[in-house]
């Protein structure tokens, strides 16, 4: 089985370059969509997240409040740590379980926060997507409907490019129009169908 990597920051444009690889037939694993499910109402991490939080981050549904949290944790280091220390094994977990039922030629596991590749032994290369900050604050503001000054916390608590570039096999520029962003997407696409290929040999 052949597995890539794909990260970048909130914004980036990742989710579209998983959609569009996704749309190719190739399996999508996302740790966001892991992440969401172990923190809804009976979730395994849900009880943990409340007693460490309280009810005030409660939705009137008893859901965790997602925004509620969001303000918490990017206005607080030791508060983000937690969380993550929390869900990042749990989301690990999740994806191992789910990479053997994928059968397209290669698996994506979107991972955002993707720091060290030695916790994720089965990726075989790590496709990173970068994209201008000023654009990144103005998509998040706008899909997210925060701040300013929130879109720059959330930023701010992400591994900086440096970061993403050194870990990284593959890098898109995602800049320019999504045509442009496509065709980048289509090369690589064709480039991991040949190493997949290459690695069943």
């Amino acid at each position: 089985m052949y597995c890539v990597g794909l990260t970048g920051n909130i914004a980036s444009g990742k989710s579209t370059v998983a959609s569009f690889l996704k749309s190719k037939g190739i399996t999508v694993i996302s740790a966001d969509h892991i992440a969401r499910d172990l923190t809804k109402k009976n979730g395994l991490a849900y009880k943990k997240i409340i007693n460490r939080f309280g009810e005030s981050i409660l939705a009137t549904s008893k859901e965790i409040d997602r925004a509620k949290l969001r303000q918490i944790i990017f206005s607080n280091p030791e508060q983000r740590l937690w969380l993550e220390q929390l869900l990042h094994p749990l989301i690990r977990e999740h994806i191992v379980e789910l990479l053997p039922h994928s059968r397209s030629p290669y698996s994506v596991v979107e991972i955002p926060l993707l720091k060290d590749r030695r916790v994720y032994p089965y990726l075989d290369r790590v496709l990173a997507v970068l994209s201008d900050q000023q654009e990144q604050i103005r998509r998040v503001i706008k899909r997210d409907n925060c701040s300013k000054e929130e879109a720059k916390a959330i930023l701010l608590a992400q591994p900086d490019d440096a970061e993403r570039i050194a870990i990284a096999d593959d890098i898109i520029l995602n800049n320019d129009s999504l045509e442009v962003l496509k065709e980048q997407i289509t090369n690589l696409h064709q480039r991991y169908l040949q190493f997949a290929a290459d690695k069943t040999l």
